[in-house]
């Protein structure tokens, strides 16, 4: 029985010291490719490069996601990730120069930033503290990140600001709980490849961001 007990103290310990190296990885690797990104972005405001246009950033993203998926265990998918969240820095930058041409861009991108950083360090710090299992989160963000995504779409296409702004709040509330869903899935054993833990977090702080970015901007008046 003695024996029975040391075996199971072992694999519990086992299994902590998995999931504390994934944390540690994941944060690591995500504070890396933030800065990578914000680098990216801005040597393409510096450069004043043109933004892709929405169908190649949509072929790029959906690429290089699936790509990484595909090789997260292994050296190359490393690669991938910084080659994604690169992108993603490169088709940020021009967004940011468009609201800099503002009045009060500067204060707008200044207060979208402080806040996802707020809410991203809030939500982490929340799961990671209180280890509750938000799993039960994943299939309604998943019908919702998918509504959300085609609304979107159907904004852009057919000129609806009302419903681009309303978009944007729900994606607010979409990458607050994927936050907290991924977080949660890290601590408790769910996810554990970081390559993926960080790429779903990095995509989280992005449209955050962004979706913060946009509401500022309308409620400063400046669109």
């Amino acid at each position: 029985m003695n024996t029975a007990i040391t075996s199971t103290t072992v694999r519990s310990e086992s299994a902590v010291l998995a999931t504390n190296k994934v944390v540690r990885n994941t944060y690591t690797l995500l504070s890396m490719t933030l800065l990578f990104s914000a680098m990216t972005a801005g040597a393409t405001m510096l450069l004043k490069l043109p933004h892709p246009g929405l169908l190649l950033t949509l072929a790029g993203y959906f690429g290089l996601l699936f790509a990484v998926a595909k090789f997260r265990n292994s050296s190359l998918g490393l690669l991938l990730v910084f080659a994604l969240t690169g992108f993603m820095g490169y088709t940020l930058g021009p967004i940011l120069n468009q609201y800099l041409t503002l009045p009060n861009g500067g204060q707008v991108i200044m207060t979208a930033m402080g806040a996802t950083g707020a809410i991203f360090l809030g939500l982490s710090g929340y799961a990671l503290t209180t280890r509750k299992d938000f799993s039960y989160m994943g299939g309604f963000l998943m019908a919702g990140i998918l509504v959300a995504f085609l609304a979107g779409l159907g904004a852009v296409f057919f000129e609806m600001p009302g419903l681009s702004l309303a978009v944007s709040a729900l994606f607010v509330l979409l990458m607050a709980g994927l936050i907290l869903y991924e977080t949660s899935n890290i601590i408790n054993g769910g996810e554990t490849n970081y390559i993926m833990a960080t790429v779903s977090l990095f995509v989280a702080i992005f449209n955050l961001f962004t979706s913060l970015l946009h509401l500022l901007g309308f409620m400063g008046g400046d669109e």
